[in-house]
């Protein structure tokens, strides 16, 4: 996870960097993602924005999943048309999302959705709550060239202060029917009785998602606090990285990215409703079918993601 206003001292740990390396699916395994692709064309049709710090447009698994982005960075100029990823944390957050099964690499969650890129962080990982209200208030506005709208948003980011004009946007676009789906935060102590919050992920208006370990338990990493909705795997997870790598990465910006695919794919299993209730029927649906954990709900929320 990366914040705000502030450089992040370890937003995640590399593991492993590979060039190569055979479909490791075993988070897509654990929530249950694979078990409706069939029902839901592995997200076909959903638009999911990240805003984050770009992507890498020429990787192999991901260079056919975006559908357009913007630059809010003064990198590369301020050209508002290039928002390469300088850093690698938004193209393993696209990864984990929405990898191609190209049979070289690692598979996304929902592999046939597209992804609408915001950068508004730079290669060290810094940006502003100015530069991801207007990445905010861009989406709002946001047309694809065939009437698509994003549907999704993740935010494998965060800052440790609440904003009025943040939190303004962030209801509008839950109003809308967008569904926000944001990291907890990488402050834990793995205690549950201490909280740990950051924003936008403690608005209630968002699914706050913390991490979990091979194991299913609480990441020591994971913020806790009443907010946490669910978790989802955010441990060791391999995904795409800078010149066409792999990494593995630890984090709650890694476990965020797995609910915002598993969004992608219940938004085709749900009753079609009015746009304000899709965010809560989204939220009923993960809650009747998360996994429950034997742990506070403070760390674990509803518990684990799953998609059947």
């Amino acid at each position: 996870m990366i914040f705000l206003n502030k450089i992040a001292l370890k937003p995640y740990k590399i593991r492993s960097l590979k060039k190569q390396h055979q479909n490791r699916t075993s988070s897509i395994e654990i929530i249950k993602a694979r078990d409706v692709w069939g029902q839901t064309n592995k997200g076909q049709g959903v638009v999911v924005a990240i805003i984050d710090t770009g992507v890498d447009t020429t990787h192999p698994d991901l260079a056919g999943k975006i559908i357009g982005g913007y630059n809010f960075t003064s990198e590369d100029g301020g050209n508002k048309d290039i928002y390469t990823d300088y850093n690698g944390h938004g193209t393993h957050v696209a990864g984990i999302i929405a990898a191609e099964n190209n049979e070289m690499g690692v598979l996304g969650v929902a592999p046939n959705c597209k992804l609408l890129i915001l950068k508004i962080l730079n290669r060290f990982g810094e940006g502003s709550y100015n530069g991801l209200i207007s990445a905010l208030q861009y989406i709002k506005r946001w047309q694809g060239q065939n009437g698509e709208k994003v549907q999704v948003i993740n935010l494998s980011l965060g800052g440790p202060t609440h904003k009025d004009e943040l939190y303004t946007v962030i209801k509008e676009l839950h109003t809308l029917g967008i569904v926000i789906v944001s990291a907890a935060g990488n402050e834990g102590d793995g205690l549950s009785t201490t909280d740990e919050i950051s924003f936008p992920g403690f608005y209630k208006e968002t699914l706050s998602i913390g991490s979990i370990n091979q194991q299913l338990a609480p990441s020591i990493f994971s913020d806790s606090h009443l907010n946490i909705d669910f978790v989802a795997p955010g441990e060791g997870i391999l995904s795409t990285h800078l010149n066409g790598e792999y990494v593995e990465l630890n984090g709650t910006s890694m476990a965020t990215p797995h609910v915002s695919g598993a969004t992608a794919l219940a938004l085709r299993l749900i009753k079609s409703c009015t746009p304000p209730l899709i965010p809560a029927q989204i939220k009923y649906y993960f809650t009747k079918h998360a996994l429950k954990l034997d742990f506070p709900i403070s760390l674990v929320g509803n518990g684990l993601i799953q998609l059947k």
